[in-house]
């Protein structure tokens, strides 16, 4: 019975590092949610109730992007002004969403947020974002607080009705629709998932009770420190350097997600 135990706890460690590696690492370099990656991880390999292991991951996002967050906004690569304007509206719409898409058939898009990680990932190393902060700062306060709303609004729209895909929407969103240059774009994503995540692990447990305290604990530890390590190296690389390292991570976490999905 103590082979079995420590084989058990082994497994778990092992599952945790790896999971809590890829969360961490996409959370630091790109702002994906950690739910992406961790989520799917726990499901396959310790066969975990799919609900406790979204608030699981949830909840190990929330340390992750925090320090991430503010990692970003120590070397002024954080907009929180805009930001907090998309978080109200991201909040509101995703509830909007998510009673939308209860009144509907389900629809087929289960691996919507895995394609776009993919597909985000090519982008990065193809057509790298070089916006520079001048260009950015020559949009008017007011314009780009309209431009966050209405963005905020489609992001948590689409999150809510789909249940995936938030920190892979902001990103597209702030790089490819607001011109955000890469790293104030990655700051803003993990300063807004900060507290869209904590929203969603506490309705999760509040909803589907305690979860494996083990279990979250290495979750939690595991992506907070790989989530620190990638914010730091993000913030002192160059631009191009950047954009290939946030590519090759968002790349082979899609391709392993979608391996461990069909599994």
């Amino acid at each position: 019975m103590e082979g079995c135990e420590k084989m058990e706890f082994f497994i778990i460690m092992m599952v945790t590092f790896f999971a809590g590696m890829g969360a961490g690492l996409g959370t630091g370099f790109a702002g994906m949610s950690a739910a992406a990656v961790i989520s799917p991880m726990l499901i396959t390999f310790l066969d975990m109730e799919p609900y406790m292991a979204v608030g699981i991951a949830l909840s190990s996002d929330v340390l992750a992007s925090a320090v991430s967050a503010y990692t970003y906004g120590k070397n002024k690569n954080l907009d929180i002004q805009n930001g907090l304007i998309m978080m109200a509206s991201v909040l509101l719409f995703t509830v909007a969403g998510s009673y939308i898409a209860s009144l509907v058939p389900p629809a087929a898009m289960g691996n919507f947020s895995v394609c776009m990680t993919f597909l985000l990932g090519v982008k990065f190393i193809v057509r790298p974002v070089m916006t520079t902060k001048e260009t950015m700062q020559g949009v008017s306060p007011r314009r780009r607080a309209i431009q966050s709303a209405v963005s905020g609004t489609l992001i948590g729209f689409i999150c809510g009705f789909i249940g995936a895909g938030g920190g892979m929407m902001m990103l597209l969103i702030l790089t490819g629709v607001l011109g955000y240059e890469l790293k104030t774009a990655v700051g803003t994503s993990v300063f807004i998932m900060t507290f869209t995540a904590l929203t969603g692990a506490m309705s999760h447990f509040a909803i589907g009770g305690a979860p494996d305290w083990l279990v979250w604990c290495l979750c939690v530890v595991f992506t907070f420190l790989w989530a620190r390590v990638a914010a730091v190296f993000a913030n002192k690389a160059e631009p191009a350097v950047l954009n290939r390292a946030a590519g090759i991570v968002l790349v082979v976490l899609g391709a392993a997600i979608l391996v461990f999905s069909a599994l």
